[in-house]
């Protein structure tokens, strides 16, 4: 699932984040967990998401310590995520508004696009492991979906939406957000790291999607 949505709408564009965000943990840790790298992954995520490294540099550091594991931990990383309280609440209430709803990650194709599926989203876009033989090489495959593509993806999506960004609003907890929030009407910084509460527009500290249908003025 890429996002192939198109045609005008007549609500808002809500773009969100994956990791920490759309679900509760670090889709990358999942995979770590499996790999035996989780501390050293973990520390890297951190400072990634405070703005300390850089992000493309830092995935492909985490990336490599995957490198063997069979694709089956695809399937097992996937039952361990959690969809954000309230997101289901939030994409419900945005295409009732007749809005569209996209997340766009740091993280994989291969443990989102089911979630995104499964919630409705219309557009989707992430990073793409490589493999060979079943197993991971520790590769990327492909452009690396970082702070540029997360912002790009915002301005794609509305244009193909018919919604001017005027009208878009992104929410997000990590520095590689920043571009996407700085980019929308209103960036949302979502249980997020100093870096992001200090760019943001408004701030949301409880873990629950739904307290942005107020700010869209879509509930009380």
């Amino acid at each position: 699932m890429t996002g192939t949505a198109s045609g005008r709408a007549s609500g808002p564009l809500v773009v969100l984040d994956a990791d920490s965000t759309l679900i509760r943990e670090e889709a990358i840790e999942l995979l770590a967990d499996a790999a035996g790298s989780l501390a050293l992954v973990t520390e890297v995520t951190e400072r990634a998401m405070r703005g300390e490294l850089d992000f493309a540099a830092s995935l492909r550091e985490r990336v490599a310590t995957l490198a063997g594991l069979g694709i089956g931990v695809f399937e097992q990383a996937r039952a361990r995520m959690t969809p954000t309280p309230g997101v289901q609440e939030l994409i419900d209430g945005v295409h009732a508004a007749g809005g569209r709803v996209g997340v766009v990650s740091g993280g994989f194709h291969e443990l989102l696009d089911p979630l995104a599926q499964r919630l409705g989203l219309d557009f989707c876009r992430a990073n793409r492991l490589e493999t060979a033989d079943g197993r991971l090489t520790g590769r990327v495959d492909g452009d690396i979906v970082d702070a540029h593509g997360k912002a790009a993806a915002l301005e794609e999506w509305a244009a193909a939406s018919g919604i001017p960004l005027e009208r878009a609003v992104a929410v997000g907890d990590g520095a590689n957000d920043l571009e996407m929030l700085d980019r929308a009407r209103l960036g949302v910084a979502f249980c997020a790291k100093p870096v992001v509460r200090e760019r943001a527009h408004v701030a949301i500290d409880t873990p629950d999607l739904s307290a942005v249908l107020p700010l869209l003025g879509l509930r009380g």
